[in-house]
């Protein structure tokens, strides 16, 4: 009798947990809009927190997304770099100062290089201004 309890209990505990994994993917997929970057302080803005290249062929090749970070300080800022999570992802940046008012790009390559499946990746953005980092992600289902 206690195994049979044991078994209902860590079911309940597995649905539990399914449900709430799920209800944290939808929420931190669903912020596709424009955005600030959530900091009373920040001077720079990013177009959108997340790029989702929906499903695609890896035959399709490499695909592309491009940030747009706005500078709404009184001064020229700078990307000093920017970094992807994995060696599939390349980032490429305005390397030039970003005047005040003005915009500048971060664009990241991803290489589905014949895998399949969903994928997540993020891109750190490093800048000499407040925040000093930002982190924007890519995603999507390479079939």
């Amino acid at each position: 009798m206690k195994i049979k309890n044991f078994y209902k209990f860590a079911f309940i505990i597995l649905v539990v947990m399914g449900i709430s994994f799920v209800a944290a993917a939808h929420s931190s997929t669903s912020n596709d809009a424009a955005a600030t970057i959530q900091d009373d302080n920040a001077l720079i803005t990013v177009d959108k927190m997340v790029h989702d290249f929906g499903t695609f062929a890896a035959t399709d090749g490499t695909k592309s997304a491009t940030f747009v970070i706005t500078n709404n300080t009184g001064a020229p800022i700078l990307i000093t770099s920017a970094r992807a999570s994995c060696g599939c992802t390349v980032p490429d940046w305005t390397k030039t100062p970003i005047e005040p008012g003005k915009t500048g790009t971060v664009t990241a390559k991803y290489d589905p290089n014949n895998q399949s499946g969903p994928f997540e990746k993020t891109i750190t953005i490093y800048t000499n201004s407040t925040p000093d980092r930002i982190t924007v992600r890519i995603m999507g289902v390479v079939q």
